[in-house]
């Protein structure tokens, strides 16, 4: 059966009754015109109004000039008849030989479902979520102690990365992996092209993704001379592929993570548009480790969007009140005279250059007493002249660099997620990796919210799209 014409109207009301107006003449194209009698199909169940050509049918298309031409016209204005629109603003119509189809939108027929089907799995007591980017699963893990705080259990039906040795070591020390969470190893956006896979991946309730920050970083962008972040060949159109499976897979909720600065780009702001275009809230937060106690202060943006019908503040998330920790604390018994401990001599003589070409480039030096830690990043490994150096106790010019175990616990992320790994590759793992308390407080009032909306009695019906005609034309 052909298709004429797809269109999505605004449905109007008229003397206190829903009123559904067709003037196209794509009716006539469909066998609708003037004087043709059609019947009418109510099926509240699948939440659509068919109209059928039938010659002995009890309704009949009228007419209206318009432009020196005879435009057929399809005017419904009864309450009993679009019942299984009720409540919609807008519907979608599908116009072919011989029928019409009229029903909810896309976006908002796709949020219904995504509440139902949460709301059965709360029921049920897990909900599925996916990973993006998914590094070692450091997020992903957070995410979870953070939901099963809030009373939810969840299980991990896919996860994304790029980097297939980060993944195999996820599936082999990160909880978070079940017997049957498939892992996709390549990249993001060859996923997404991937029809067959896409057909054959679930629907999920929650997905979250750490995108590469590379292009957004300072310096990500100051070491490829970026002027967008976009720019970056790797990494800078990453945004695409993640909303092809924000379509595909259709969360209920969906999390992205980054360095602050990418708020600030346009692929940030595709983002919450689209999702917003897609019936989801967006609400977005910056969380630092220092607000929940943990040594390394990293600031991270984060962006929550909710399908339209769960409230969610996110205020306030940090603990008023969180005990000081020095270094001391997280330091592993490493003996004095450890050929760990070095003069670092080739920094020290890089710092005097910098100091006298006035770049600002110093060395952090960190002792045991202190209650915070420079930044450690991916590279940390390399002992860049800006990394972070632990001072030696008791001689003057000696430091050495943090373990990869002191690492996790000055980010305060669970040491066995890093089990097995070389150092190199420990710190990478970590350096791109989110801080563990802020992310787990973040999904415990996702789950807390989560818990809100599945103790109401109604269902909130989920909003038609926010995007007119006059906006998108100019």
């Amino acid at each position: 059966m052909s298709i004429r014409r797809y269109l999505v109207r605004k449905l109007g009301d008229h003397r206190g009754s829903p009123r559904l107006y067709i003037d196209t003449m794509a009716l006539k194209e469909a066998g609708f015109e003037p004087g043709a009698c059609y019947t009418r199909h109510i099926d509240k169940e699948a939440g659509r109004v068919v109209l059928k050509l039938d010659p002995s049918g009890a309704h009949r298309v009228s007419k209206k000039e318009k432009a020196g031409a005879t435009v057929p016209v399809i005017d419904i204005n009864s309450r009993d008849a679009l019942s299984p629109l009720d409540g919609l603003q807008a519907v979608r119509l599908v116009i072919q030989d011989g029928m019409i189809a009229a029903m909810a939108p896309a976006s908002q027929l796709n949020a219904r479902r995504r509440l139902q089907r949460l709301r059965e799995h709360l029921q049920q007591g897990k909900v599925v979520a996916a990973s993006l980017s998914h590094g070692g699963g450091i997020l992903d893990n957070a995410a979870h102690c953070g939901l099963s705080s809030a009373g939810i259990n969840s299980e991990l039906a896919f996860a994304n990365e790029i980097d297939t040795d980060l993944m195999e070591h996820a599936c082999s020390v990160n909880e978070v992996w079940g017997e049957n969470t498939i892992g996709l190893g390549a990249g993001m956006q060859e996923v997404v092209q991937d029809e067959w896979l896409m057909q054959r991946l679930p629907n999920i309730d929650i997905l979250a993704v750490g995108i590469p920050c590379s292009g957004a970083s300072r310096a990500g962008a100051t070491k490829r001379k970026l002027q967008l972040m976009e720019d970056h060949p790797e990494v800078g159109h990453l945004a695409a592929s993640f909303l092809m499976m924000v379509q595909r897979t259709q969360p209920a909720v969906v999390v992205v993570e980054c360095v602050t600065e990418y708020a600030s780009t346009g692929s940030a702001q595709i983002m919450r548009q689209h999702l917003r275009d897609s019936g989801y809230q967006v609400n977005e937060v910056t969380l630092s480790g220092k607000e929940f106690g943990v040594l390394e202060n990293r600031h991270r943006w984060f962006l929550v969007a909710t399908t339209t019908g769960i409230s969610l503040e996110l205020d306030a998330l940090a603990p008023s009140c969180t005990p000081v920790r020095s270094v001391a604390q997280v330091l592993e018994p490493v003996a004095q005279d450890d050929g760990a401990w070095r003069s670092f001599d080739y920094l020290k003589a890089k710092q005097v250059r910098d100091e006298q070409k006035g770049n600002g480039f110093a060395m952090q030096i960190v002792r045991p007493s202190d209650c915070s830690v420079p930044v450690l990043r991916k590279g940390y490994h390399k002992g860049g002249s800006t990394d972070p150096l632990l001072a030696h106790p008791s001689k003057d010019g000696l430091y050495r660099q943090f373990t990869s175990r002191e690492h996790a616990r000055i980010k305060g992320i669970p040491e066995h997620l890093v089990q097995g790994m070389s150092e190199t590759r420990a710190h990478q793992l970590l350096g791109q990796s989110v801080l563990f308390q802020p992310v787990k407080a973040l999904f415990e009032r996702i789950g807390q919210c989560l818990n809100d909306w599945a103790g109401q009695t109604r269902m909130e019906t989920a909003s038609a799209p926010t995007y007119s005609l006059l906006r998108a034309t100019g």
